[in-house]
């Protein structure tokens, strides 16, 4: 038997009664998936393995200590014969045949009315695979449909319309491959997704197109010279996408609680009634300097850092350059920003970077001092988005000068 005479169906076991066979290893793991289902289970053999013997101790199961009898069949809605004797298994499955009761033969898969697939649960997704008889095949083919719905690379989206729900996703900082496992997975079922300009854009063109069976896309970002919602206006839209059923989506740059103001959205939705999840993402304040090479925290350069916009007051922040600062949305006040940071008592030598549109083929990396930094960004023109690094881990990063490296190389050593 190929298995191209197979009818693949899923059978509702809840309350129904079974008959497990045999009570070794290959029946224990049978018995256990059987009692996820729901189903009353029987299990007959002389010994037990231990799994097995516990269930029936635990009084999930009752385990009939004795061989195998005919009238064990009475009334059963479906049998698995597992006790390693040819002759027995084959037995069993013979007079279930008789009776018109499923039955799977574990020790002839080509004589077994019934096949067992290898099975799991993504959400309210099951995976069964059959692969011919050949189980570690079927295994190895599950586990990688299961990482491929778990990674959001197939599509999860439901095309029955059930609750609404709205994830607040963080998309890192805008390199599709730094969004986490959870945010891939949950734009794989979204039915509208909520975007920001500086979340992962790349993301956006995999998904396909609504015409096609993807989701909607409402574009909400902020960009120079365009149309741009109201947070009001998005707290409204992902109430009502989701009041309509929808799973909603809503990518955001870098992580939804670090001035994405996430808190905002999620409290509208809980106060309107709507169910709602928090993803986490790799917040730019850490991962932009990261891709200029610039650690906030590094041994013998900085033991702490903060993050703020570059339109809060810095007074309250330690004026050392052992103390990283990263600015946000600094770049329009960074004059101001650097003539605080010098008249609150930080060294004109102390280093800055500016790194924009970190990640992304665009990315530009500017290395100065307080002193010089300002002339720079002038004369190469630095825009948003952008994050400004200050402090002595900029001398860490691969792009400062070679006089910076060697400051940072003799202040380690001397550690």
């Amino acid at each position: 038997m190929s298995g191209l005479d197979l009818f693949p169906t899923s059978l509702r076991l809840l309350g129904k009664p079974v008959l497990v066979v045999g009570a070794g290893r290959v029946a224990g793991r049978r018995a256990r998936a059987l009692l996820d289902a729901g189903a009353v289970v029987t299990v007959v053999a002389p010994e037990a393995a231990d799994d097995v013997a516990r269930l029936a101790e635990s009084g999930l199961l009752t385990w009939v200590r004795r061989g195998y009898e005919t009238s064990d069949l009475d009334g059963v809605w479906f049998a698995q014969t597992a006790t390693g004797v040819a002759d027995v298994d084959a037995r069993v499955a013979a007079e279930a045949e008789t009776r018109r009761i499923w039955c799977v033969n574990a020790s002839d898969h080509e004589a077994s009315a019934a096949w067992t697939p290898a099975s799991a649960r993504v959400d309210d997704v099951t995976v069964a695979v059959n692969a011919g008889g050949d189980p570690r095949r079927a295994r190895a083919l599950k586990d990688a449909i299961v990482l491929a719905l778990k990674t959001g690379r197939l599509p999860l989206r439901r095309h029955r319309q059930g609750r609404g729900r709205v994830a607040l996703v963080g998309g890192g900082p805008g390199e599709a491959g730094l969004i986490t496992v959870r945010g891939r997975q949950l734009l794989a079922e979204a039915d509208v997704v909520v975007a920001d300009r500086l979340g992962p854009r790349g993301l956006l063109r995999e998904l396909a197109d609504a015409a096609a069976g993807g989701p909607r896309v409402i574009e909400v970002g902020k960009a120079p010279g365009a149309h741009q919602a109201s947070q009001d206006e998005i707290n409204q839209i992902l109430v009502d996408e989701a009041k309509a059923g929808n799973v909603v989506v809503r990518l955001k740059g870098g992580d939804p609680y670090v001035l994405g103001r996430g808190g905002e959205e999620a409290a509208f939705c809980r106060e309107h009634g709507v169910d709602v999840e928090v993803v986490p993402g790799v917040t730019s304040a850490i991962s932009v300097p990261a891709a200029a090479g610039i650690p906030v925290t590094h041994r013998g350069l900085a033991t702490g850092f903060s993050v703020v916009t570059g339109h809060e007051e810095l007074d309250e922040l330690p004026a050392r350059p052992d103390h990283t600062i990263v600015l946000l949305m600094g770049v329009r006040r960074l004059a101001h920003s650097v003539r605080h940071l010098l008249a609150h008592g930080l060294p004109a030598g102390t280093p800055v970077a500016i790194v924009e549109s970190g990640w992304t083929e665009r990315q530009r990396v500017t290395i100065g001092t307080l002193e010089t930094i300002v002339d720079q960004a002038e004369r190469v023109g630095v825009a948003n988005p952008a994050v400004i690094v200050v402090g002595d881990v900029v001398r860490v990063s691969p792009y400062a000068p070679a006089s910076f490296q060697r400051i940072s190389t003799t202040k380690e050593i001397s550690q």
